[in-house]
């Protein structure tokens, strides 16, 4: 999860999106009391989201995870029951980050695949649309793998020459 493309003006994920993550299990806890904090200048509150934005990235992680639902409850979010439709939101912002020309289709792939196999290969999850399409590019793969770690970021280190 800490490969993910920056976004524009260092847009900070809903709390929607990072109860997605959370169900997903590619949660970066470290960016939580961050993105907190941002969640309380955008209106939400409640002591503990308040609790999660005075943590550091140094506290341990179980710690801020521990807070995690309670700090998206505090926003009038819940992680999601199902795999499939945490899967349905990641999915979303992945196609929405290639939309706007922060990642490549590469990395969308490699994403893609990721949160299929996080969710166990759940059947439900791979009859989403994005799963499905990416089903048929597996082939001329390496091994049939997915494209390495930070393949496709579209960032200055990433961005091919024109």
């Amino acid at each position: 999860m800490h490969d993910w493309p920056p976004a524009p003006s260092a847009e900070i994920p809903s709390p929607q999106l990072v109860a997605a993550w959370a169900k997903l299990n590619m949660l970066p806890a470290e960016q939580l009391p961050l993105w907190a904090a941002h969640w309380l200048t955008a209106a939400n509150d409640g002591p503990a989201l308040r609790e999660l934005a005075a943590l550091s990235a140094k506290d341990d992680p179980r710690d801020i995870r521990d807070l995690l639902p309670d700090a998206l409850a505090d926003c009038g979010i819940a992680i999601p029951d199902s795999a499939t439709a945490a899967a349905q939101v990641a999915f979303t912002n992945l196609a929405r980050l290639h939309a706007e020309g922060h990642a490549t289709e590469r990395w969308v792939l490699a994403k893609t695949w990721e949160i299929i196999d996080r969710s166990g290969h759940d059947s439900s999850v791979i009859s989403l649309p994005l799963a499905r399409s990416s089903a048929s590019t597996t082939s001329g793969m390496p091994d049939g793998a997915g494209p390495h770690k930070n393949c496709g970021l579209k960032s200055a280190k990433h961005v091919p020459p024109s």
